[in-house]
């Protein structure tokens, strides 16, 4: 398992929140997304031998978010 924090912008609520966390938890090889409004954030749990950091920011891009870096 790896963790990486990933910086994201564009969320509003809580709902963007719900949304960011149900895209990430959702690909295969994601343990846990704590994401966070505050600090514009996510925290992901991943197994690299089943999803990347590229497919991880992908999906925050599909979902309506920005990734920085």
């Amino acid at each position: 398992m790896q963790t990486v924090t990933l910086g994201i912008s564009g969320m509003t609520c809580g709902g963007c929140v719900n949304s960011v966390t149900k895209v990430l938890t959702a690909l295969n090889g994601v343990t846990k997304a704590e994401v966070s409004l505050a600090k514009r954030s996510a925290v992901v749990d991943y197994d690299p031998g089943k999803v990347g950091i590229e497919q991880l920011k992908r999906s925050v891009v599909e979902a309506g978010f920005e990734v920085a870096g």
